[in-house]
C-alpha cells in the first residue's frame, strides 16, 4: 500500500477548487492500494483536530497560515519517523508548498509532488512571496513531480525552475450531479423564489466575491442589457457589501440577486434554472465553476486569462469577452440570447468537451499515475 502524506491550507468543510479537487481524487484511489493523511489549518478553530473522512485521515492543527508550514513539516516529520511515507503532496506552491519543502530537507528521498492550483495573478503573487523570493522558488526546483491544473500554471512552473516532469491535469467535473436537468416545475420554483418571472432571461456567477473574479464588471454590465435580463451571484466574499452597494447605485437591485454562500451540491440548481453562465475573471489559474456550467449545459463568457483558453474555444465551446469591459460583457450575453444556431453549437461543444477530457474517473487515474513509482 501507498502511504501518502498531504499538505495544504483548508479542506472540507471548506470548499474551493483545490479542496474539490484533493477529496474526488482520493475517492476514487482504493483503500487497498492508498493510504492518505492530510495535515491542514483548522481555519474557524471549529472542527475537530483529526477525523477519517472518506480515504484521508484530516489532521487539523490551530495556528496561522504563517507558521502552518513550520507546524505541519514538525508534525509530519514525527509521523514519517513512526510509518513512512511513500509520497507527500503539497496543495499550492503557498504555505502548504513550504511545508513540503521543508520536509523534503529532513527527507530527501521521499519523493515530493507540488500540484499547483493557484487563481491569483503572478503579480500577486510575488508581492506576497518578494521577500523570500529564493526560499519560494526552492518549492518548485525541489520538487520531484509537478501537476497543474493549466498550461498557463505548467509554463510558470518552468518559468520558475522547476526542472522535474510537470504534467498538466486539469481539475474535473462530477457530470452527472450537474448534467441532472430539473424539471420545469422545480425550475419555475426557483425562480419564483427569487422573485424572477418565468420568461425573464437569467444570467449566473458561482464566483468568490473578490477583484479577481470581476463580478462588479459583471453587474454593470447589466446597464447594457434589458429590463428583462436577471443576475443570480452565487457566492460571498469581502467585496460583497462593496457589489451590493454598487447594484444599488446604478439601480439594479431589483435585477441582481445576491444568494450567498451556496454548498457545492446546491450549485447545479441554481444553474438549471439559469440560461448563461459568466465569470469576467482577471485572472484564473483554471476555473472549476466554468466547466460545471459546461457540464450542466450551460453556455459560457469569459476571459481570455489564465488557464480559461484550455477549454474554451471562442465561437465552438464558449465566448470570450474583453476583461474589465462592462459593455462587451453585454455584448456577448445578447449574441448568446439571439443567436440560437450559436448557442445550441456552443452548448453541445461543450458538453461533449467536458465528458471526454474532465471527468473525475479520468483525473483521479492521471493522478494516480504520480503516486506510483515509474518502472
Amino acid at each position: 500500500m501507498k502511504k501518502i502524506l498531504i499538505f495544504t491550507t483548508a479542506y472540507l468543510p471548506f470548499v474551493g477548487g483545490a479542496e474539490l479537487a484533493i477529496k474526488e481524487i482520493t475517492d476514487r484511489l482504493s483503500s487497498s492500494e492508498f493510504s492518505f493523511d492530510l495535515i491542514t489549518l483548522n481555519l474557524d478553530g471549529k472542527q475537530k483536530a483529526e477525523e477519517q473522512m472518506g480515504n484521508v485521515r484530516v489532521i487539523r492543527l490551530s495556528c496561522s497560515k504563517v507558521l502552518f508550514p513550520f507546524r505541519a513539516s514538525s508534525r509530519a516529520i514525527v509521523l514519517h519517523r513512526e510509518k513512512p511515507y511513500d509520497r507527500i503532496w503539497s496543495v499550492m506552491a503557498s504555505y502548504g508548498g513550504f511545508a513540503g519543502l521543508f520536509f523534503k530537507h529532513h527527507f530527501p528521498k521521499v519523493p515530493f509532488i507540488l500540484t499547483l492550483q493557484e487563481g491569483d495573478s503572478f503579480a500577486h503573487i510575488y508581492r506576497r512571496v518578494f521577500f523570500i523570493w529564493p526560499l519560494f522558488k526552492m518549492i518548485f526546483t525541489r520538487a520531484d513531480h509537478i501537476t497543474a491544473i493549466s498550461n498557463y500554471l505548467a509554463d510558470w512552473a518552468r518559468r520558475m525552475g522547476a526542472t522535474c516532469p510537470v504534467e498538466v491535469i486539469p481539475n474535473g467535473v462530477s457530470i452527472k450531479n450537474f448534467e441532472y436537468q430539473i424539471s420545469n416545475i422545480e425550475k419555475e420554483e426557483i425562480k419564483e423564489k427569487l422573485n424572477i418571472k418565468p420568461e425573464d432571461k437569467v444570467i449566473i456567477t458561482t464566483s468568490r466575491l473578490v477583484e479577481k473574479n470581476g463580478v462588479g464588471d459583471l453587474i454593470e454590465s447589466m446597464r447594457y442589457l434589458p429590463e428583462n435580463v436577471k443576475l443570480i451571484i452565487c457566492g460571498s466574499g469581502s467585496l460583497e457589501k462593496s457589489y451590493k452597494l454598487k447594484a444599488i447605485s446604478y439601480k439594479l437591485e431589483n435585477r441582481t440577486r445576491f444568494i450567498g454562500f451556496v454548498p457545492h451540491s446546491e450549485l447545479p440548481q441554481y444553474l438549471h434554472a439559469s440560461d448563461i453562465f459568466c465569470r469576467p475573471s482577471l485572472s484564473e489559474g483554471m476555473g472549476s465553476s466554468f466547466v460545471e456550467a459546461m457540464a450542466a449545459g450551460l453556455p459560457v463568457i469569459a476571459t481570455r486569462v489564465g488557464g480559461i483558453p484550455d477549454f474554451l474555444k471562442d465561437g465552438e465551446t464558449g465566448l470570450f469577452c474583453e476583461v474589465q469591459n462592462p459593455k462587451s460583457i453585454a455584448e456577448k450575453v445578447t449574441l448568446l440570447l439571439s443567436d440560437t444556431a450559436l448557442r445550441v453549437k456552443i452548448i453541445a461543444n461543450a458538453s461533449a468537451l467536458v465528458r471526454e477530457d474532465y471527468d473525475w474517473d479520468f483525473i483521479a487515474g492521471k493522478m494516480e499515475n504520480a503516486f506510483v513509482d515509474k518502472e
